[in-house]
């Protein structure tokens, strides 16, 4: 899509994670007077958000998978199961 509309030239880095931070927003405000907000409509503002963080990850050149592994590495270290398990406490409060 990006490339037969020749948008790239428009995907800057900072372009881009604004534009994340702005579907971001959209996608909260689902949620800002309804609790339970239609699906489709949440499914949809979603689907920007993730579309445009996988547009930064390659305009990047970083693999999705392995930064998301990488995290979720970190983030075991930081919140062991034995201390972290069914309390919401930050990782320098546990």
């Amino acid at each position: 899509m990006v490339t037969e509309r020749d948008w790239a030239q428009f995907h800057t880095p900072r372009n881009l994670a604004q534009s994340i931070s702005i579907e971001a927003g959209e996608l909260l405000e689902c949620f800002q007077w309804d609790v339970d907000p239609a699906q489709g409509r949440v499914a949809d503002e979603l689907a920007d958000v993730v579309t445009y963080c996988y547009l930064l990850a390659d305009r990047m050149g970083v693999d999705v998978d392995e930064l998301v592994a990488e995290k979720l590495a970190r983030t075991e270290e930081k919140y062991p199961v034995d201390r972290a398990k069914g309390v919401n406490t930050k990782y320098d409060q546990l």
